[in-house]
């Protein structure tokens, strides 16, 4: 399925919507064939598989000064064939929260879904009564988006949710060009590059480019995330944008569920009958 086929639905409204650069299309495309994959993993072999999106948004993004509306993937998620079970949203702003509200209940409602706009700690706390762990006749499948479109995600967080036995989806996206360039996580930033990374950041901190600083980032929190017991998968994709100046962006899958690599597969080969079919 692709981002084209599902905007035919959706139109614009009077709620706050969230303006990007073009290529954004692409990040979102990526993270619908991860659902699809995943989902294709999981289905038949758990009896529940469930969503959650700790970044969700207010499920719009708007292209070219709101000429384009595009859904994010906090919507997108509603859309998969076959579907995910359950769907939990995390947005932290009230105004994008309450427009992500009045979306979800105008084009799905009745889905199971519900929106919280707590803090992150505040939300795993809440995971625990909302996503009954796996037992040994009944097993869940849970799949964390984590797409802050910056560094604004505690490692602590994740060994909390892997104890859990959650897996996670993180587009490694933020602002990283010349004014927000690898010097300023460095200096300006260095706390909470220092939380977002977890162990082993030293190499990181030593970076003497942003071409540098970026890779050695994905690789210290790929080699993390690794270190939980959870297999691990990279993809990257095209990237041209004068926010992130790089030539391309990286997409982790990290799982004790599924093999990421199968995963990764999959999407690779969703990508490539896409480009045959364009």
């Amino acid at each position: 399925m692709s981002i084209v086929k599902t905007l035919h639905n959706f139109s614009k409204d009077d709620f706050i919507v969230t303006a990007v650069e073009p290529w954004f299309k692409v990040k979102v495309q990526v993270i619908q064939d991860y659902f699809q994959a995943f989902l294709a993993e999981t289905t038949g072999r758990v009896d529940e598989i469930v969503l959650v999106d700790f970044f969700a948004g207010s499920g719009f993004y708007a292209i070219g000064h709101q000429k384009e509306i595009v859904p994010m993937p906090s919507l997108l998620g509603f859309r998969q064939d076959p579907p995910f079970s359950k769907i939990i949203l995390r947005e932290p702003e009230p105004e994008a929260a309450k427009a992500l509200r009045v979306r979800v209940n105008k084009y799905y409602r009745g889905r199971n879904a519900v929106i919280f706009e707590e803090g992150v700690e505040d939300l795993i706390d809440k995971l625990k009564l909302y996503i009954p762990p796996s037992k040994k006749n009944y097993k869940v499948a849970t799949l964390c988006l984590l797409d802050p479109f910056s560094i604004n995600f505690q490692f602590s967080a994740i060994e909390k949710l892997a104890e859990m036995g959650y897996s996670f989806l993180v587009p490694y996206t933020m602002m990283l060009n010349s004014r927000s360039d690898y010097r300023y996580y460095q200096k300006e930033k260095r706390e909470e590059l220092k939380c977002f990374i977890g162990p082993n950041e030293s190499s990181v901190m030593a970076a003497n480019n942003n071409t540098e600083f970026y890779k050695k980032l994905v690789r210290a929190h790929q080699h993390n995330m690794l270190s939980l017991g959870l297999s691990v998968s990279l993809s990257a994709h095209k990237l041209e944008s004068k926010y992130m100046d790089m030539p391309m962006f990286y997409v982790g899958l990290f799982s004790k569920q599924v093999s990421a690599k199968t995963v990764a597969r999959d999407v690779k080969e969703s990508m490539e009958q896409q480009i045959e079919l364009f």
